[in-house]
């Protein structure tokens, strides 16, 4: 058999995010597929919800990652190439008499620390604010004995102590930018009082080179300020769409819990009718009856017992074992096809005769139960069903000879919500599905779905 995806065309699209909230449910909206979607998402979102609530509340807050850390580190590598470069400039060919040791050893001091900045920019998932005040106290204390041992508040670098407070103004809360700024002008003041007098240079005019001094402290200032601020800016808006996906997930999950819990009821309603046509059928079989009304028969009890198996399952606690059990592909594709008799199911691929994980089960069910309304729908019969196993994840597809997307069904067959549920279940386990139409007509629906937790 041809492999599924053969005939697609170039057409596809992403899934957007479904209100729930706002419709009526009827009890006849929930099909088979929908409802087995609709408790595994249950069981996920209970646990998944108040967690996206409580990181989004955290991300709009640049100070509570990494990322000010790493821009620190990445600026204080700058400055320490600045002054290296600086001290060898200086009392190199200016010739001006400066304790190179103190220069020296502060520049070591700060490339030490440095180093560890860098690691533990890498490690850390969350930086208190008294930590990324830390690192900036250190830069402060550097600098003022660099300015100290430089020439005191002559030296044209003296601006640098603006550079702190703006960085703090920009990340950290409001009590330790005053810290900031006050450490600052601990450290100006210092070196005003008890900074070395700047030397006489034996190359060219003081005041010359002091101009000179100035510029490139403008031009050192101009870059760290660009660098910073563009990378702020960069985080900042990675932050906000992170921000906006978590809340376009929260808003959607709780449609979905909404939904659950409409599912819940009727599930708890429809299990004594259940119970009745058990007993009826078995009245029934008991008598005799002739062989083509006892196959009948046999089969309408098997389906019976599928339809209360899952009515029963969406009453079923998350934590029981039957819960969690793996769901063999064979006896899952035999029983959908008992309830679908009408429709040519074709299945491909080397995980179709194996064991797949409950919520890659309800994946399948919902995806197969749209195939065969959109088919049915277009008055053809055809749902073919593609399933390969791809380092240790699940990659399939479904595709259906139906009129495609932008044809309103009004058969009322269905919530018309079996992909959100789908595409919720496929994100909440770190899997991604897309869609698209077939040449000819039809539309498939390709899924990678990790088979363990986490991806």
């Amino acid at each position: 058999m041809a492999m599924v995806g053969a005939d697609r065309d170039d057409t596809s699209w992403s899934i957007p995010s479904q209100n729930f909230s706002g419709r009526n449910v009827s009890d006849r909206d929930v099909s088979s597929g929908d409802a087995a979607a609709i408790d595994s998402l249950l069981r996920s979102v209970r646990g998944d919800t108040n967690s996206d609530v409580s990181r989004a509340g955290l991300v709009s807050e640049l100070r509570d990652g990494p990322a000010f850390l790493a821009t620190l580190a990445h600026l204080r590598w700058l400055a320490i190439g600045c002054q290296v470069l600086t001290v060898i400039v200086v009392t190199g060919p200016l010739g001006m008499h400066l304790p190179a040791a103190p220069l020296w050893a502060a520049t070591a001091v700060l490339f030490v620390f440095n180093i560890f900045a860098t690691l533990r920019a890498r490690r850390v998932q969350r930086v208190a604010p008294i930590e990324a005040f830390a690192h900036i106290a250190v830069d402060v204390l550097v600098l003022s004995w660099l300015i100290a041992w430089g020439g005191g508040i002559a030296n044209p670098f003296t601006s640098l102590f603006l550079l702190p407070i703006a960085f703090a103004a920009l990340a950290l809360p409001v009590p330790w930018l005053y810290a900031t700024a006050t450490l600052c002008g601990i450290g100006y003041a210092a070196s005003a009082l008890f900074g070395r007098p700047m030397p006489h240079t034996t190359v060219g005019d003081g005041f010359n080179l002091h101009l000179i001094g100035m510029t490139v402290n403008f031009v050192i200032s101009v870059i760290v300020v660009v660098y910073f601020l563009s990378r702020l800016a960069a985080a900042i808006g990675a932050r906000e769409r992170e921000l906006a996906t978590l809340r376009e997930r929260f808003a959607r999950n709780e449609g979905i819990l909404a939904l659950a819990t409409h599912a819940a009821s009727v599930a708890h309603e429809l299990n004594t009718p259940l119970g009745s046509m058990t007993l009826l059928v078995d009245d029934l079989l008991e008598q005799p009856q002739r062989a083509g009304v006892r196959s009948d028969l046999e089969s309408l009890r098997t389906i019976v017992d599928m339809c209360r198996d899952r009515v029963r399952a969406l009453a079923r606690p998350a934590d029981d074992a039957a819960a969690s059990a793996p769901v063999s592909l064979p006896r899952l594709v035999d029983g959908w096809r008992l309830l679908h008799p009408a429709i040519r199911l074709q299945v491909a691929g080397d995980a179709v005769a194996g064991f797949v994980p409950v919520h890659a089960a309800q994946v399948l069910r919902a995806l197969l139960d749209n195939a065969a309304q959109a088919s049915q729908a277009a008055g053809n019969d055809d749902v073919t069903l593609r399933l390969d196993a791809i380092e240790e994840a699940l990659d399939g597809e479904v595709s259906d000879r139906g009129a495609g997307f932008g044809v309103v069904q009004s058969d009322g067959v269905g919530l018309g919500v079996g992909l959100a549920l789908c595409q919720a279940i496929i994100e909440h386990h770190g899997g991604r599905l897309s869609i698209g139409t077939r040449a000819g007509g039809g539309t498939w629906v390709s899924f990678r779905l990790p088979l363990q937790p986490g991806g």
